[in-house]
């Protein structure tokens, strides 16, 4: 069996993917390494149970420093690990720049320095589908880049900075918008807004039309890729991770209406577009009027601190169709277990956070 380094192993994907491989009993041991604390992380009670098994390892380091990084490789028994997975990278929307450049840049750059010293079997890195140009035909893998958000601008400079270091047996995966347990940057968001129109008795309404595309992926679906990467595909391989459920906002708003009971809509192209000569500034009045609602729900189910938000970042509500191709990796004998984004699936996730006293249950 398999030995592993993950990177970022407390964050939303790589705490799925160390489940996945204990799960799969593949692996003899797990290092995660991430500067969060499980004890911090928000994890479920079953996440949590995860980093107690004996054979997975937690290790605060430092991703930022290249000496900590080089003792999160050293081994106690002085073996190499198989296989590494770089999970680490800031995940928040809505940063400048210079913040993409450090916290995803830098760090994998010097991670990769760093893996190269060692005879490592495979090195994937997970970047993101934004960098496609936006389009309403599904992205593959050869398709023009044009990043729409600043993370994935930065994603993209570090995929070709990282096939620039020599030695590197690197494949990349670009996935589209994860969701699943732990999730708070994918679809959590539009969960939470319609919890908070339920709570205000309100019709949700979003920018655009029902049809915009908004391509998801289960993260059971990208951890399972990242495994099937490392093991089968040979190094420089490059693949989209995207269900065939061709997400759009309409779909996921159905989801949501049959979960909370409440009706939505869209505002439509036209009046999207007016806003367009203020849109930043509509967002926030948007985001202002769910963030009082979400505090005051939290606070009456004596929540003092969550990682949820129905905040909304302005960059993601342009109107750039999200449609990505996913099928190229099945070409390799990979197959998808959630094809399709389900209310059963959605409900997961939400009780992930509910069972943490973390997301306000109302009748």
């Amino acid at each position: 069996m398999a030995t592993v380094l993950i990177l970022g192993g407390t964050g939303f994907i790589g705490r799925n993917l160390c489940e996945y491989l204990v799960k799969s009993g593949v692996v003899s041991h797990v290092r995660c390494v991430d500067k969060v604390f499980p004890q911090t992380a928000f994890l479920n009670a079953e996440h949590t149970a995860l980093f107690a098994n004996p054979i997975v390892q937690f290790v605060q380091g430092n991703l930022s420093n290249a000496a900590s990084i080089a003792k999160c490789f050293a081994r106690d028994d002085g073996k190499e690990f198989d296989y590494v997975f770089n999970c680490a990278a800031e995940t928040k929307y809505g940063q400048d720049e210079p913040i993409y450049q450090e916290k995803t840049h830098d760090v994998c750059m010097k991670i990769a320095q760093e893996a190269v010293k060692h005879p490592i079997k495979k090195f994937v890195h997970l970047s993101t589908a934004q960098v496609y140009a936006a389009g309403k035909k599904p992205s593959k893998e050869d398709d023009k880049t044009d990043p729409w958000t600043t993370l994935a601008k930065v994603h993209l400079k570090t995929e070709a900075d990282l096939r620039g270091v020599a030695g590197l047996p690197l494949v990349i995966l670009r996935p589209s918008t994860v969701y699943g347990p732990g999730d708070v940057n994918g679809i959590a968001p539009r969960i939470i807004c319609a919890a908070v129109y339920k709570h205000l008795g309100e019709k949700m309404k979003f920018m655009w039309s029902g049809d915009l595309r908004l391509s998801t992926v289960h993260v059971r679906d990208v951890a399972a890729a990242m495994w099937h990467c490392a093991v089968n595909v040979p190094a420089f391989a490059l693949f989209n991770v995207a269900d065939k459920n061709e997400t759009n906002q309409e779909k996921i708003n159905k989801i949501l209406e049959e979960i909370f009971g409440i009706k939505t809509g869209f505002y439509g192209t036209l009046m999207s577009n007016a806003a367009r000569l203020d849109f930043k500034g509509i967002v926030e009045d948007v985001n202002d009027k769910h963030l009082k609602p979400w505090s005051e729900m939290c606070q009456k189910a004596g929540i003092a601190s969550t990682p949820l938000t129905p905040y909304l970042d302005p960059e993601l509500l342009y109107n750039n169709p999200f449609s990505v191709d996913g099928s190229a990796i099945e070409s390799t004998g990979f197959k998808y277990t959630f094809p399709n984004v389900t209310t059963a699936l959605i409900r997961e996730q939400m009780q992930y956070y509910v069972e943490q006293k973390l997301f306000p249950v109302e009748p």
